[in-house]
């Protein structure tokens, strides 16, 4: 893909960057792009940044203060990669924070109060003042540094979601300790304490209480405390410090494998609006001297992603970052994203703090795990396997561990980015109200009289493996009647166990189906999606079935071997939806399934306004655990669903035991 015509950028250099062609200075080009779009929709006195777009929930004055805050932070690494000597930049925010603190400004920015947006972005006022201070904060009236003080100080005692907002009043409070103002060195302790508590190993943690995994892991969580080592002084709290930088380094291990070769990060997860951002944990490594990652695959992952979205339309020709992922598209948002949520993408930019001459801007760029071959990379603390294929550079993570749920009594919820089975570099789930609804794509259902499906709220962990992950969820089942009958009959409850072999693009989920409360012969249904692909116009669509024979015999050591006298078994359904860049999803029921088709929507998801899902369907018997193995393709590699349907093994015997033989010879025990 080409850069838009209207996003200028210097010459691509392929001698130290072979693999991406950019530089330091296609970074600095870009962050010049962003800071210059917003400029039009500044207040005369340069404190909001009132930008076009959906009003977030905390009103129109914090969505100003949000604009002013989160483009700072991209201001101030450009400032402090110049040394202070970008015209002009200075000089505006500067200005900026002037009006914003002085109450008698006319633009001065909304007080803080319990659980408020302005919580949020002070921690990126004070973020950037720490980094410019040679430059602002040190050349600022006495008046000035006051009012600022002032504002801040406001943080204290005001409460916070138990989350990653607990960092915020960190780094705020350190930054007053930092000018000699007073602070609360007891909140900074707590925070930190805290965030010990939600460490699960590897480099994990979770979000606050339960298992939330997603970006924020590196964006917010291994983010923070960095800066609070900045700010505090690296000498000041050594053991802290060195545990942050550890668990920092080990993240950053396994990092690499969330990127295809096109550069984009897997698709999963709260506030993807914030898009490049997810490279911030692999510059903090370089900026902290915490990193196993070679200087130039750093590099490669962070200019991957930034170019991935340029050359997508990011900015857009305004120079604007809008909510959405490519285009504008709200449901990769939460209630309370404004028109300027999408710059906490400047976190991505945080490589500009390092110097012009160290090795991450200088090295040459190698390649991603992804491009060298074949990738599966177990990850038991999120509960994540992820896998990657060469050949199409796709990477593709089923989530057998993340929900983003509170623990109980809270009431459980779903979320499309958090609920589904799989998620990948080259497809998102459809996340529209409507489609959120039916819960097709990448998810195994169970259909109640009532029609609905049910949905994977709590996903509750059962084992990570070098070659699978298992999990199940339960949920309750609407009454349906019995055949034949007009009675109603209570309802139940359903529990789904799954467990998904990783195989190059291929992967098979064997789900085992238990029903508990629901009379016998009543009619309940079962459903399952594969990947959802997305094109500008309806993707291709073709389902059918197969007759395939079978078997499969299993010796006393556990091990499979193919049986010469394979029997008929009769027909395996499939389906598939293709886009016009040959991106193929598709399922194929190896056992348990009676028919498939393609279901289309339209505006559901954010990679494109046209989206299909192939889907299974059959049903189940109350009376007995069913059993149902699918294969899902995800491939950029015609995936040839008929060849596969009758090429594929599967048995499942009378223990409950499912063995599936691939046509590669490649066998896979449940």
């Amino acid at each position: 893909m080409a850069v838009p015509p209207y996003l200028p950028l210097p010459p691509m250099d392929r001698h130290i960057s072979p693999r991406t062609g950019w530089t330091r200075a296609h970074w600095e080009a870009v962050a010049d792009r962003l800071l210059a779009g917003v400029l039009p929709y500044a207040s005369p006195r340069l404190a909001q940044y009132r930008l076009p777009g959906r009003t977030g929930c905390a009103g129109v004055h914090a969505d100003g203060l949000e604009g002013y805050a989160r483009t700072f932070l991209l201001a101030a690494f450009r400032i402090a990669s110049a040394q202070g000597s970008v015209p002009g930049l200075v000089e505006r925010y500067a200005t900026g924070l002037d009006a914003g603190t002085d109450p008698a400004s006319g633009e001065a920015w909304p007080r803080m109060g319990d659980m408020t947006q302005q919580l949020v972005e002070a921690a990126s006022i004070v973020i950037g003042l720490h980094e410019t201070r040679p430059w602002l904060w040190d050349q600022l009236d006495d008046k000035v540094r006051e009012n600022t003080v002032a504002w801040l100080s406001d943080f204290r005692g005001k409460r916070v979601p138990d989350n990653n907002w607990r960092l915020f009043k960190v780094v705020t409070e350190q930054f007053l300790a930092s000018v000699g103002a007073p602070h609360d060195q007891e909140a900074i302790d707590e925070g930190l304490d805290r965030l010990d508590d939600w460490y699960r190993g590897n480099g994990w943690y979770t979000d606050g209480p339960g298992r939330h995994f997603d970006y924020y892991n590196g964006w917010a969580l291994h983010l923070y405390p960095l800066f609070w080592a900045r700010i505090a002084g690296d000498g000041a709290h050594p053991d802290r410090t060195r545990v942050h930088r550890e668990r920092l380094s080990d993240l950053l291990s396994a990092y690499p494998y969330f990127f295809g070769a096109d550069g984009a990060p897997v698709h999963q997860g709260r506030s993807l609006t914030y898009r490049f951002a997810a490279v911030a944990p692999v510059w903090a490594g370089a900026l902290a001297g915490a990193t196993p990652l070679e200087p130039g695959l750093t590099r490669r992952i962070a200019s991957g992603a930034l170019r991935h979205f340029v050359e997508r339309g990011v900015p857009d020709e305004r120079g604007l970052l809008s909510l959405g992922w490519y285009e504008p598209f709200l449901p990769v948002t939460q209630p309370y994203s404004g028109p300027a949520s999408s710059y906490w993408a400047s976190k991505g930019f945080l490589g500009l703090l390092l110097p012009a001459d160290h090795p991450v801007w200088t090295a040459t760029e190698r390649m991603l795990p992804v491009e060298e071959s074949d990738t599966r990379l177990v990850l038991p603390e999120p509960g994540w396997l992820l896998h990657g294929t060469r050949d199409d550079g796709i990477v593709r993570l089923l989530n057998h561990g993340s929900d983003y749920n509170h623990p109980e009594p809270v009431p459980q919820v779903d979320d499309p980015h958090y609920s589904k089975l799989a998620y990948s570099t080259r497809t998102a789930p459809d996340a529209a109200a409507g489609a959120w609804t039916r819960a097709l794509d990448n998810h195994f259902a169970v259909i109640g009289a009532d029609g609905r499906p049910t949905r994977r709220r709590r996903i509750e962990p059962v084992r990570v493996t070098e070659h699978a992950a298992t999990s199940r969820y339960s949920a309750p089942i609407a009454a349906p009647r019995a055949h034949g009958s007009d009675t109603d009959v209570r309802g139940g409850e359903v529990t789904v166990e799954t467990t998904s072999f990783a195989h190059g693009s291929w992967e098979v989920r064997v789900h085992r189906v238990e029903l508990t409360g629901v009379a016998p012969g009543a009619a309940v249904g079962v459903r399952e999606g594969g990947y959802s692909v997305a094109n500008p116009a309806s993707p291709a669509a073709e389902a059918g079935s197969d007759t395939v024979e079978s078997g499969v015999d299993t010796p006393g050591n556990g091990a499979a071997t193919p049986r010469g006298d394979l029997g008929s078994v009769g027909s395996v359904p499939w389906a598939e939806a293709r886009t016009v860049d040959g991106l193929h999803s598709v399922v194929i029921g190896l056992h348990g399934w009676r028919r498939a088709e393609v279901a289309h929507q339209v505006g559901a998801n954010a990679f494109g306004p046209c989206s299909a899902v192939p889907v299974l369907y059959s049903d189940v018997d109350p009376q007995e655990s069913g059993v149902f193995v699918t294969l899902v393709v995800l491939s950029g590699d015609a995936a040839h669903p008929g060849a596969l349907a009758g090429s594929c093994r599967t048995e499942v015997a009378t223990d409950g035991t499912v063995t599936v033989r691939l046509p590669d010879g490649t066998l896979f025990t449940a």
